[in-house]
């Protein structure tokens, strides 16, 4: 199972942030920007990582059974 979230701006994905690298990668000049200072925040980036466990794993056998 993999967390993902992705930063948009006028429809245009800027940055994303991937359980299985545990970091955000920028795409373009500014999300490489938004990255880096995102990167650079231990906290914020554990807390993402937590979400993984809190909403990913928590709700894939409810999904699943769904399916």
């Amino acid at each position: 199972i993999e967390f993902i979230r992705s930063e948009y701006y006028n429809k245009v994905e800027y940055a994303r942030f991937s359980s299985s690298l545990g970091k955000y990668v920028g795409f373009t000049e500014f999300g490489l920007k938004q990255a880096e200072h995102w990167n650079s925040d231990a906290a914020f980036l554990a807390g993402l990582n937590a979400q993984k466990e809190t909403y990913c794993l928590t709700n894939v056998d409810i999904d699943h059974r769904a399916i």
